[in-house]
């Protein structure tokens, strides 16, 4: 690794007097140095997938190796991505610093605790359940009805138990009640942490937020508490976005972390904006398939942030097409044309969604040493049919070099295509409508079923004035519908709404459905049992 105070000299300009360094190879961007930039900007390009297996389809080492490869052509690209969460770190998928010769490096730093983001979001959004609790012990004003809390606490791990709790239990500990706890990346503080342009704005979007309701169901805010300005205050450092590099030495700004299937599931705002000022290509990505993360990169990171992408790059890989095919998921590494080949209206499903939002499409084959060359051909035989260019990308075994191809493809596209983004839904839809019209277009759903719950959620939240709000649809990432054992492009499915949560301060409205859980659990032998240190204190079992 170089100093990362040398990298942003010589490849962004940026002395070192303008960064804060955290150690030798992190540093945070200020604000001041953000605010005097040049007021251009780069082009964006967001990497997303087709519907993944468990292990995961390579999205963060397509980005990263996506944006060495277009170095190594001679272009200046940043990758902007998004912080890991311990939680899944710790469980079954690993971490998010990419893979092989594909990185973004202090890989475990980035992994672990990096510059503790992530605990000041859990820090801030854990105070305010403290002070929402002392609020009700102390029967101050407006009164928070205790059967109406809507605000919960979170911690950035993997622990089922803690969904469900019952809080103040014994004598002089406040009023007892039901709670729980959810998964840090899925805190509204997480969204409006990654949704917000500045402090100002930050504050406004946290003041915003809507802890619970009153007897008569009036909204009791954050700003009725006073605790805007404190949970700013544990925000002020981590708001500015980090600087770090990839394996080839060149830039990479990783800047907050929501997930894509329970939360919307793209890095910050300020990130992508400041990348985009400081590179002439900038590679972002949205979490899980491109029927969540791409969706709601769409749909509620460009409706907020003003942003529009130049061109989409969607990764398949030959395993998790034989999957969708029907093979079995022990025999993914064995030859299989016949379940590549039927496995490819999955794919073809997510780049035709990806159109409707008028954006050319380039389809990555994330290359495995288990690949053959005859499913290879496959892959790109069918989506030539379709007027595809599928394009090998080797970043894993060789780097930027081996992404060469893919950068030139993707250069290719945006000097050739045009892109006319636009949005999936206008803001003055109904919320049912807006998930009913997520559900047809994109899911392949005959329609929606909503709870009686939901149903009253839903009108009290239009009633309230939230109608004009985007939709975040919480649903399971290993399909297109709300079942995570169907595979490949269901059609005629119901996308059962189970809940609805107000994100006032985020400014949309979480949509819960089949079983989504917002605390995941661990898996029976979770990827923490492989972690450790050696004496020399070197952190292994990451990957």
């Amino acid at each position: 690794m170089q100093p990362i105070l040398e990298v942003a000299q010589e490849k962004l300009g940026i002395n070192p007097d303008q960064l804060e360094a955290y150690g030798r190879f992190k540093a945070k961007i200020p604000f001041d140095t953000i605010n005097k930039l040049p007021d251009k900007k780069g082009k964006l390009i967001l990497v997303t997938a087709l519907t993944p297996t468990k292990a995961g389809e390579g999205k963060t080492t397509v980005s990263v190796g996506l944006s060495d490869g277009l170095c190594h052509i001679g272009k200046k690209s940043m990758v902007a991505l998004r912080e890991p969460s311990l939680g899944p770190v710790f469980g079954m998928k690993g971490g998010a610093a990419g893979g092989g010769y594909a990185q973004v490096v202090p890989m475990a730093d980035i992994n672990l605790h990096f510059t503790g983001d992530l605990h000041a979001i859990g820090t801030a959004h854990n105070l305010l359940s403290a002070m929402v609790d002392n609020h009700i012990y102390h029967g101050n004003e407006p009164l928070i009805d205790t059967r109406k809390v809507s605000w919960r606490r979170v911690v950035d791990m993997n622990d089922r138990a803690l969904r469900n709790i019952v809080l103040g239990c014994g004598e002089g500990n406040g009023f007892t009640r039901q709670g729980g706890f959810d998964i840090t990346v899925a805190s509204e503080v997480m969204a409006i942490f990654c949704l917000a342009t500045s402090l100002a704005d930050l504050k406004e979007k946290l003041s915003k937020i809507v802890v619970g309701y009153t007897r008569k169901m009036v909204p009791v805010t954050v700003k009725e508490l006073k605790a805007e300005g404190a949970m700013a205050a544990l925000l002020r450092d981590a708001l500015q976005p980090n600087l770090v590099q990839t394996l080839e030495k060149n830039p990479a700004i990783i800047h907050g972390g929501p997930f894509a299937n329970i939360a919307h599931g793209c890095s910050s705002v300020l990130g992508t904006q400041t990348a985009l000022k400081m590179a002439d290509y900038v590679v972002t990505e949205g979490g899980f398939g491109a029927d969540l993360g791409a969706e709601k990169f769409f749909d509620i990171k460009c409706r907020k942030a003003g942003l529009a992408p130049d061109v989409v790059v969607i990764v398949a890989t030959i395993r998790a097409l034989k999957y969708h095919g029907g093979a079995d998921e022990k025999e993914l590494t064995v030859p299989d044309v016949d379940a590549v080949k039927a496995g490819m209206p999955n794919l073809l499903t997510h780049v035709n969604n990806t159109k409707k939002y008028g954006v050319p499409v380039v389809v990555a084959i994330n290359a495995f040493h288990m690949d053959t060359p005859e499913e290879i051909a496959a892959v790109q035989s069918e989506c030539e049919k379709n007027g595809l260019k599928a394009i090998v990308s080797e970043h894993w075994a060789k780097g930027g070099p081996g992404a060469a191809d893919l950068a030139k493809e993707v250069v290719h596209t945006m000097d050739t295509q045009q892109s006319n983004f636009k949005l999936l839904y206008p803001d003055d839809m109904p919320i049912l409508d807006k998930v009913r019209t997520i559900a047809q277009e994109l899911y392949g759903a005959k329609d929606i079923s909503v709870s009686p719950e939901a149903q009253k959620q839903v009108k009290r939240f239009t009633r309230l004035g939230y109608g004009h709000y985007p939709v975040c649809i919480a649903k399971t990432q290993y399909s297109f519908s709300a079942d995570p054992t169907a595979r490949n492009a269901p059609t005629g499915h119901v996308i059962p709404v189970r809940e609805v949560r107000l994100s006032a301060g985020a400014e949309f409205v979480v949509v819960i459905t089949g079983d989504i859980m917002t605390m995941p659990g661990l898996n029976k032998v979770p990827s923490a049992c492989s972690v450790g240190l050696n004496d020399e204190g070197h952190i292994h079992g990451l990957f």
